[in-house]
């Protein structure tokens, strides 16, 4: 809710993180009040178990399936007064909101919002009311699969009405900023992940697709043409227009996507999420054909990937794990530098860069700045905001306001990485002894992750070690949970049996169990 996000912004501003991109639309959700389009918050920020999905979403993510249950993580939204306080509180504290409306792709709730609309008004008789913002073609026959499985969440680029209800959106959004006294000058549009076969079976985009002029007829090439109809609407607003690096694609004769040169120097700026699957230099590709970018590479800057790959750790896997340590070990003007492995944990090697393509020295002005994104939808509970964002954050925001650092510019591998372990065993220290004895008390505390001890046994004796310095060490040897009475751990000691090793901060809290045990060798 409101408090919470204000929470996190005050974290934010403290570590001089000057922007907030609030993703405020997505398929499992509506999360904006705007004005005369109640449905989107009636319908589309609702979930339940239904049948139909008429008057509410599915459930996800272990959503409740009662639609008004008030412990439904899933339900909710902000109003627009909410909004507009938000805006201000963080305007305040020199963070910058930008509103993410996810379009077209990844807007389900949105389609799902505006059919409801369109049957409740054809009820009435009102067509022209009902066909207004309609986002769906009703004739519309392509199959599609979307990253989470939907296939249904795609605004349809061939209507009138899918622009009109564009337009009314960021026109409400734009009052509410003005209205906060903070205008808005910097809007995100989103466009990722739009699931190929979309659009290439409706009749109302047939004309469209018949009119492309590309050898290559397909859904991305489609896009474009959405994507530039959504770009006279956002300049007609004045505003810099951000979106996933998708909204600068375009598929080439071969049908692979390619950065388009269409975009290139009219204010789009795309958020390059992938640093993977092959497309580790895509941000130098775009910054080369003259995008000004912004880096957010899955494999170092997702705070919502897990941080390790014990069964119990929370988060998502797709990306690969990150740390603390992966945010701190990025470096925008050579991305190879900062991959150590792929998402699957094959380690990286130089060989494997050999054929990508570099940053020219020339584009390094188009490096706008780095961003770490937290998708929370999939958290399950508030708490875990704070314990994926820290320290991560804390990792992030060394790499974000630091000069280009001496391990960036280091070519050897192995020299590189014998730097930079040096240079965080420095920034290990200021987040451990520092930082999170700070994190306890500031505004009200914040409860980041503590590291669960590492504890091996050799030759009968016990060793740990712990990823941060400032914590307390306790252990058990029969079988207890370890507590704040339990035995210090100071120095290796002996012991037999179940050990069980927790970390304790200065408050008492505790980190998750490291479980081991000493099996005894009979002859």
């Amino acid at each position: 809710g409101l408090t919470k996000i204000k929470h996190v912004i005050d974290l934010l501003a403290s570590y001089k993180i000057n922007k907030l991109q609030l993703l405020v639309s997505d398929d499992e959700g509506w999360r904006l009040e705007i004005p005369d389009l109640p449905e989107l918050t009636e319908v589309g920020s609702r979930r339940g178990h239904t049948i139909d999905g008429v008057d509410f979403l599915q459930p996800a993510f272990g959503a409740s399936p009662f639609p008004n249950d008030p412990s439904n993580y899933g339900d909710g939204y902000l109003t627009r007064s909410e909004y507009i306080e938000l805006v201000r509180y963080a305007s305040v504290r020199h963070v910058q909101i930008i509103p993410e409306v996810c379009f077209p792709s990844h807007a389900r709730a949105a389609v799902v919002s505006m059919e409801n609309r369109y049957r409740k008004y054809m009820k009435q008789g009102d067509e022209k009311k009902a066909l207004e913002y309609r986002l769906k073609d009703p004739d519309d026959q392509s199959e599609y699969s979307s990253a989470q499985s939907f296939t249904d969440n795609v605004a349809c680029m061939g209507m009138e009405s899918t622009y009109t209800f564009y337009d009314k959106v960021i026109g409400e959004i734009v009052k509410m900023h003005e209205e906060a006294g903070t205008p808005l000058t910097f809007f995100h549009t989103g466009g990722d992940e739009l699931p190929n076969g979309a659009w290439m079976k409706s009749p109302l985009c047939k004309p469209y697709l018949d009119a492309l002029t590309t050898k290559v007829k397909n859904t991305t090439n489609l896009n474009t043409i959405c994507f530039d109809r959504m770009r006279t609407i956002l300049d007609k607003y004045n505003l810099t227009i951000g979106g996933w690096e998708e909204v600068a694609m375009h598929a080439d004769e071969n049908g692979k996507k390619v950065p388009n040169p269409q975009f290139a120097g009219k204010n789009i700026v795309p958020f390059v999420w992938n640093n993977i699957f092959g497309d580790e230099d895509l941000g130098n590709r775009l910054a080369n054909a003259g995008y000004p970018v912004v880096l957010c590479g899955v494999a170092n800057l997702y705070l919502d990937m897990a941080y390790d790959k014990d069964p119990v750790e929370p988060g998502l896997v797709w990306g690969g794990f990150t740390t603390a340590w992966d945010a701190f070990y990025f470096a925008p003007y050579d991305v190879f530098k900062s991959a150590t492995e792929g998402n699957r944990g094959k380690p990286y090697t130089d060989a494997d860069f050999v054929n990508k393509e570099r940053l020219r020295p020339d584009a390094r002005k188009n490096v706008l700045g780095v961003q770490v994104q937290l998708w929370a939808e999939t958290l399950l509970e508030p708490s875990r905001i704070e314990y994926f964002m820290l320290p991560k954050l804390i990792g992030f925001s060394v790499t974000a306001w630091s000069p280009e650092r001496t391990f960036e510019t280091i070519e050897n591998r192995e020299s590189r990485l014998k730097e930079v372990a040096k240079q965080w065993n420095v920034m290990a220290n200021v987040i451990g002894i520092r930082d999170m004895k700070r994190l306890d008390y500031l505004f009200g505390g914040y409860g980041y992750r503590i590291d669960p001890p590492g504890a091996v046994i050799r030759d009968g004796m016990l060793y740990v070690n712990n990823e941060y310095p400032g914590f307390t060490i306790r252990y058990t040897t029969d079988g207890t949970e370890p507590s704040l009475s339990s035995p210090l751990y100071t120095e290796p000691v002996a012991v037999k049996g179940v050990i069980k090793v927790k970390a304790f901060n200065a408050k008492g809290r505790e980190s998750r169990t490291s479980e081991l045990q000493q099996l005894e060798c009979k002859e």
